[in-house]
Parts: structure tokens; sequence; C-alpha cells
């Protein structure tokens, strides 16, 4: 849970709304085949619950800022450091205007390469 005050009040957000934005960011950006699961456990509970609305995504709090690691999996033959440039612009902008809060960093974590 994402919560942040503003002269109004309290203002809370899940951590699968955020999960689901960046998710959704990340994987319209060209290259991004998949996104990739970021933990043993999270690859587990995937297979035994369905697909996980956080997968490959997670999104702690620093200083009041966000900051977002990401694990994706990209299509073979392209060029990878503009795929994560890609990224972390794409999602920062995404992230920045849909909640107003602003983000720290992006941590982007290339998993597997897919030839397919």
């Amino acid at each position: 849970m994402i919560k942040f005050h503003n002269p109004y009040g309290t203002v809370s957000m899940t951590n699968d709304y955020f999960a689901c934005l960046v998710n959704a960011a990340a994987q319209s950006c060209y290259g991004v085949a998949a996104m990739a699961p970021s933990s043993a456990a999270e690859s587990i509970r995937s297979k035994v619950l369905g697909a996980c609305p956080e997968k490959g995504v997670r999104v702690t709090t620093q200083d009041g800022r966000l900051v977002i690691s990401l694990h994706i999996k990209v299509a073979y033959g392209l060029n990878i450091a503009a795929i994560v440039k890609s990224i972390t612009h794409k999602v920062k902008y995404v992230v920045e205007n849909a909640t107003g809060l602003s983000v720290a960093r992006i941590d982007v974590a290339v998993d597997d390469i897919l030839t397919e």
C-alpha cells in the first residue's frame, strides 16, 4: 500500500494498482516480449494461483518517492539498452501522470531473451 498526504487528507493506493499500471506501460514498449517473475516465490505463486497482477513488478517508496523494479523478457536481436531506456521513460511518464507522485528510480532487470 502506497500512502501519501496532501492538503485534503491521505490517499492510499494498492500495490496491485501500481503493478497493473507499470505492467501495462512496460509491455506496451517495443521489444518487451513478456514480464518475468521477480522471485522464485512469485513464480510458484503464479503457477499455483494463476497470473499474479504483480508479475515482474515491485513498487516501494523511498523518501516519499517511488522506486520501481521490473523484471522483463526481451525479444532476440534487439538492442537491450534501447529497450531499457524506452521502458524507463515510458513507465516514469505514465506513473507520474496517473498518480501525481514522483519516481525516484526505475530498475530494469532483463531475465531472459526469447527467440520466438
